[in-house]
């Protein structure tokens, strides 16, 4: 790559269910049976590894799916009920070797200490390859599976008082973000010692208490869990607005966003940019990707009548936070390198109908990326960070 060519081009993939579309668990290439077993997801992670995408991200939540945002909507003819991501990554990692593994985790009313060992773990497992979604909630349902706090309700989005739970929630999140990142932090990196002859299998001056005080947790520590192969395993957020913006600038190394043209995608970037230098880490590096719902056949209007029929399923024309994408790979290229040109440093596409649109993804976009030579031939490196030119983090707490 000479001086002047852009970066490489970053590509993850949205694993949510049999696909964002809600019908797509109809489709007949859909394993609505098999969904809830293990070899469904590795079959999955296996077809993006195949096509050497940087990562997968995960859903979860507290709550079963719903087209509402704040209450379930006692919907039957839509996919309900979720394995639990971290499990479904600590299950697949074992059979990939390259592939990011980055299951979503719900801040609100969880615990930092127990995510951020269970995090540890994955890393370990994976040999270096975890990060984390961090993801927050204002259902009040949710809250009362856990009994330790009420959320208040919110009438309407732009309700001012709506906008100071979510930016309390948010903030929740920067600080449980904090925590996590101490902890993996609190073993220095050479803390075992593992000498049989001596008897000394760790240095305890090389574990550390974070001593963390907030607004939301007090946490003394040190884990449990030796520092992870990555240091600081990934940390992706999804922002829509100036609050979310915050915490990607804050607390991210990853920041999923959604830009509907290149115009919006050049302002979020800047607003991105500011929110980190306001923060203190503009000389840290921090990579912005654009989220993509995509339908990909190679006729463009084959992919067109698949929606259709999908919408038809639903009863409703499927529409999405995401810019929604129907059409040929080769056209999906062309604007994925125009999106680029606006500073973004990769996507993140989720797959109306897994089944279908993730083969297409691997086998029909990444070769015409590869033409373009804006994509990877081969895996270069054995860790999420280093697939995504993150340096390993320095320990906060070793001495200097």
């Amino acid at each position: 790559m000479s001086p002047t060519s852009p970066p490489p081009l970053r590509l993850a993939v949205a694993l949510d269910g049999t696909g964002w579309h809600p019908a797509s668990w109809r489709d007949p290439v859909s394993e609505p049976r098999a969904l809830f077993s293990a070899g469904y997801w590795a079959g999955l992670v296996a077809e993006a590894e195949r096509g050497l995408l940087d990562f997968v991200t995960i859903e979860d939540g507290l709550g079963p799916q719903s087209s509402h945002f704040l209450d379930p909507d006692e919907r039957t003819d839509q996919v309900r009920g979720r394995l639990d991501a971290v499990l479904i990554a600590a299950r697949v990692a074992p059979l990939s070797r390259h592939i990011g593994l980055v299951p979503t985790v719900v801040a609100t009313h969880t615990e930092p200490f127990h995510l951020s060992k269970a995090i540890a773990t994955l890393d370990y497992v994976s040999g270096g390859r975890a990060g984390l979604r961090v993801q927050i909630t204002a259902r009040p349902n949710e809250a009362a599976h856990f009994g330790r706090r009420t959320v208040p309700r919110i009438a309407a989005y732009d309700d001012p008082a709506a906008w100071d739970v979510v930016t309390e929630l948010f903030d929740e999140a920067a600080d449980y973000v904090e925590v996590v990142r101490r902890l993996w932090d609190s073993w220095e990196d050479d803390a075992e010692i593992r000498d049989a002859a001596t008897g000394r299998f760790i240095d305890r001056d090389k574990l550390h208490y974070i001593d963390f005080e907030g607004r939301h947790f007090r946490v003394k520590g040190p884990s449990i869990t030796p520092r992870p192969p990555q240091g600081q395993p990934l940390v992706t957020a999804l922002a829509h607005d100036t609050v979310p913006y915050r915490l990607v600038a804050r607390s991210a190394d990853v920041g999923f966003t959604t830009p509907h043209d290149t115009g919006q995608a050049r302002a979020i970037v800047a607003e991105i940019r500011a929110e980190q230098a306001a923060a203190g880490r503009a000389g840290e590096p921090l990579r912005v990707f654009a989220d993509l719902v995509v339908f990909l056949d190679d006729d463009p209007a084959a992919a067109a009548a698949r929606r259709d029929r999908l919408d038809a399923l639903a009863g409703e024309r499927f529409t999405s936070d995401a810019l929604v994408f129907t059409g040929s790979p080769t056209r999906l290229a062309d604007l994925l390198l125009e999106f680029r040109a606006a500073g973004l440093s990769g996507f993140r596409l989720r797959p109306g109908v897994a089944g279908h649109d993730l083969p297409a993804i691997t086998r029909g976009l990444v070769p015409e990326l590869q033409r373009r030579g804006a994509f990877r031939r081969a895996y270069e490196s054995g860790t999420l960070r280093g697939l995504l030119g993150l340096p390993r983090p320095g320990n906060r707490y070793a001495a200097a």
